[in-house]
């Protein structure tokens, strides 16, 4: 277990560390979810509906973007000149590289909700007050469980030609159930509401987790051997 542990920490350092050089990614997620909150605060009536009805489906449709375009890029330098082959053929368990992929695109999203956040702030003015600890219990919750898949569907489409389309096409509609929850959940935090109403959209969620890291670690060895 503990070597298992120390391949996948190896794996998971080696691509936070590429990305820190070229910071490609990360960059290109955060303008991209820039841009969004950009769009929808110039494109909403104030007097029409109130921001604070608006906000969690704004928030969360940027969110959602944000993070496939900072998940295309798990495997992206394996694609290159037959690296994946290579990974593949490491002494290295196929439950390990998952995890280590898992890790670093998890950092990579969480690192991208860290700035989608204060943007949200600035640009819509919200005062989030006492919603902040459960509106990011509510993005940890989400995010740890859409990442799991997106990192399954990245290594099933690592190499086919049109990997940049294919992961939203197979991804997003495994992201709606943990969206509605999460929206569902945001709603009544952004009204005031104490983090004690919102308990059942956190344990689906908790349990969407649960189920869907299993399952990915459970189907990661088949994807990749195919």
């Amino acid at each position: 277990m503990g070597r298992a542990l120390r391949h996948a920490l190896a794996i998971a350092g080696k691509d936070l560390r590429m990305e820190l050089r070229t910071r490609t990614s990360l960059l290109s997620a955060a303008v991209f979810a820039a841009l969004v909150l950009m769009v929808f605060n110039f494109a909403r009536d104030p007097t029409a509906v109130a921001t604070v009805d608006l906000a969690p489906s704004i928030l969360w449709v940027t969110v959602t973007f944000a993070s496939v375009v900072a998940m295309n890029r798990a495997f992206t330098v394996e694609r290159e000149n037959g690296a994946f082959d290579g990974l593949l053929l490491a002494p290295v368990s196929r439950e390990s590289l998952y995890l280590g992929k898992y890790l670093a695109n998890l950092a990579f999203v969480l690192i991208v909700e860290a700035i989608t956040l204060p943007l949200f702030v600035l640009f819509f003015n919200l005062d989030l007050g006492g919603a902040l600890p459960g509106l990011l219990l509510t993005l940890l919750l989400a995010t740890i469980g859409f990442v799991a898949v997106g990192t399954v569907f990245s290594a099933m489409v690592a190499k086919t030609r049109f990997a940049e389309l294919m992961l939203p096409i197979l991804l997003l509609p495994f992201m709606v159930p943990p969206l509605i929850f999460a929206v569902k959940t945001t709603v009544p935090l952004f009204a005031g509401r104490p983090l004690s109403d919102v308990l059942p959209g956190l344990r689906f969620l908790a349990l969407y987790d649960v189920a869907f890291v299993t399952l990915s670690v459970l189907l990661f060895s088949a994807v990749v051997d195919e």
